[in-house]
């Protein structure tokens, strides 16, 4: 095999092996509702997570921009596919884990996600590609402009849903009531 395709086969299998995975789990392959939508754009509600976009993507474009630049301080010496390989090996981890029974009653716990029973099969898959999409935009970006499209990313999403990947990994991590009070419109 092409040493430089193989890295993308790789990519291709994580993608499955995540998708086979969370199906032998029991995680649902589309929303329950029983149709596919490109965009959902409510977020407290039961098919939030469910279709293939939502106002969480952005947070996935933003790990592959995020990923990108820490593989590329550390593993610079690995072609861009093998990178990416690592990235979505990372990537596909994070969604196994996030799907988990207790990261979802964490989720529910402690966040705005009160209605969330964990992504369906779909979403994790798009969810990849965006990270995927956001790894190969920080390859050809100058770093000025991946770093205002993350801002421009988290300040859209914390204006219009109070909510980003910065707040989510603080709710997840270290909630605080005045944030979670906040975030409930109150």
């Amino acid at each position: 095999m092409n040493r430089r395709i193989a890295p993308f086969w790789i990519v291709a299998g994580l993608i499955l092996l995540t998708a086979a995975y969370l199906l032998f789990i029991g995680r649902e392959p589309i929303c329950k509702c029983g149709y596919i939508k490109l965009w959902h754009g409510e977020v407290v509600s039961s098919e939030n997570s469910q279709h293939i976009s939502d106002w969480y993507t952005p947070s996935h474009v933003i790990h592959g921009f995020l990923f990108f630049g820490l593989l590329w301080l550390v593993a610079r010496q690995l072609s861009l596919g093998w990178r990416l390989a690592i990235a979505t090996l990372i990537e596909a981890a994070w969604e196994i884990v996030e799907n988990s029974d207790a990261v979802i009653e964490r989720y529910r716990t402690v966040t705005i996600s009160l209605d969330y029973y964990g992504d369906s099969v779909l979403n994790v898959v798009a969810d990849i590609t965006a990270m995927i999409i956001g790894f190969f935009l920080a390859s050809r970006l100058p770093v000025w402009a991946t770093v205002a499209l993350i801002i421009l990313f988290e300040a859209t999403t914390i204006l219009l849903i109070r909510d980003g990947l910065a707040l989510n990994v603080l709710m997840l991590l270290y909630p605080l009531e005045s944030v979670a009070t906040w975030q409930a419109g109150r």
